[in-house]
């Protein structure tokens, strides 16, 4: 009883605030923009994020093998450090499992705008510490700040997409946004080519640290709009800020303070609210686990095994061993690797876009399948041709047609990826989950896709090694 009159006088609380005939017809903006032009732009802000994400992720793997960062971390590359090689890489997404798993708490309590701040100015920190580092210890530090940093902006940013969306084009905005992540790391595999060509007389280190601190250009980017652009109207609503969120939604869908659409989708964003309200009085992280009415832990569940299965699918390990496996497995020379890495990047991005315009038309679930049976089939074709290339170049040396043909599938598996499995991990998370539950269902399960990227990548790095 108690709980029914609190929300009786919450409903009461609201009734002025949506009622639209003391509003004006104003048409209210954001950076001097409404509707679609605004839309562009959240996109385009969201998509700087995701960009960075994947140029941040893809950049160390290509550095690991220039001259000066062998002579300035010697331990690193030393014939028996596998495992300190492969920790110093992946430990940027212990870094960035932490930043998710902060989102819990501070994604309700700040709001989407302010982790964005939050993780942009970490990442700035990061880069600036490891574009500076002399020693292995400062380096390690500097992987784990910056990690943090990506981990706030990889669970914040999509769910702030989502939200500032509307339904028919949610599903295309999040999949520009994971082709942008394809996008960065296209970026950082031709800076890392071009970087390559100074690295022999180099002794201050620009062939590696000039890479990493570029990386703050975009961070610097979102942080000179940040507080220009609209906070989620979601957000704004979960904290009673009706005033805020009617301004939103004016702006996003071009339409005056006052129009019945508004106060529509603010009605609903409120019944969405009080209903979870009733159900679990308020946001508290057990109810992600508890079944319910509202079947909390189912949706946790497929949100998280999404990101899960992305990563064990081996995306990121040849997103950040691309090269050495173009030279150490299929035997290509060093130039000839570090140049089909950039373009099996290159590719990887422009097949994600295809993505954008299956997302809607195909649908999630279909498309989800068929990747990961594509993914399978590709992966089995690639591990045959692998291993008779192994076996030709012991029998006469040299490269060798299956050598060829493993290139190709590494295309292929990259492509199979890109278009159908890429985005829809990122989207799916943000529309199972209930509204008051969004924010830390999108930390867990970012935090699972950061968790399981460092196994894949770090276990499987000494593999690497220890096979050659």
């Amino acid at each position: 009883m108690e709980k029914e009159s609190s929300l009786e006088n919450s409903r009461n609380s609201s009734i002025n605030e949506f009622d639209d005939s003391t509003l004006s017809n104003k048409v209210h903006t954001f950076l001097g923009y409404s509707g679609t032009r605004l839309n562009f732009i959240i996109s385009t802000f969201a998509g700087v994020g995701f960009f960075l994400f994947g140029y941040d992720q893809s950049l160390i793997g290509s550095l690991l093998t220039l001259p000066n960062f062998e002579e300035t971390f010697p331990s690193i590359l030393g014939p028996d450090d596998g495992v300190l090689q492969g920790t110093v890489v992946s430990i940027y997404e212990i870094g960035c499992f932490a930043g998710a798993i902060a989102t819990i708490y501070c994604g309700n309590k700040f709001g989407r705008i302010k982790c964005m701040l939050i993780g942009c100015i970490i990442i700035i920190i990061g880069a600036a510490l490891q574009a500076s580092a002399f020693s292995v210890g400062h380096f390690i530090v500097a992987r784990i700040v910056t990690g943090v940093g990506t981990g706030f902006m990889t669970s914040t940013v999509p769910v702030w997409q989502s939200e500032l969306s509307r339904a028919t084009t949610r599903g295309k905005l999040i999949m520009l946004m994971g082709s942008l992540i394809t996008a960065g790391v296209a970026t950082a595999y031709w800076v890392d080519f071009g970087f390559y060509f100074v690295s022999e007389n180099d002794p201050k280190g620009i062939s590696w640290r000039l890479p990493i601190i570029l990386q703050v250009i975009f961070p610097m980017m979102l942080l000179s709009v940040i507080f220009k652009v609209p906070e989620s109207p979601r957000w704004l609503m979960s904290k009673k800020r009706v005033r805020e969120a009617r301004i939103v939604f004016s702006a996003i869908y071009n339409l005056p303070e006052n129009d019945s659409e508004v106060t529509s989708q603010l009605a609903e964003i409120q019944s969405a609210l009080e209903l979870e309200e009733v159900e679990s009085a308020g946001f508290n992280i057990r109810e992600l686990v508890k079944q319910g009415p509202t079947r909390n832990f189912q949706r946790l569940s497929l949100a998280c095994w999404s990101q899960i299965f992305q990563q064990i699918s081996g995306i990121n390990l040849i997103t950040y061993y691309a090269g050495t496996i173009f030279e150490k497995y299929i035997h290509m020379s060093p130039f000839n690797a570090r140049i089909l890495a950039a373009c099996n990047g290159t590719e990887y991005f422009l097949a994600s876009l295809l993505g954008i315009v299956f997302i809607e038309r195909v649908g999630r679930r279909k498309l989800l399948f068929f990747g990961a049976i594509g993914q399978a089939l590709t992966m089995m074709a690639l591990t045959i041709a692998t291993w008779q290339a192994d076996k030709q170049r012991a029998e006469n040396g040299g490269g060798t047609g299956a050598g060829i043909a493993a290139a190709v599938f590494l295309f292929v598996f990259n492509s199979v990826f890109g278009v159908l499995y890429l985005g829809g991990t990122w989207l799916l998370p943000t529309e199972v989950s209930s509204l008051q539950l969004r924010a830390a269902t999108a930390a867990l399960s970012t935090s699972c896709n950061w968790l399981f990227n460092f196994m894949v990548v770090c276990i499987k790095f000494s593999f690497f090694l220890f096979k050659v």
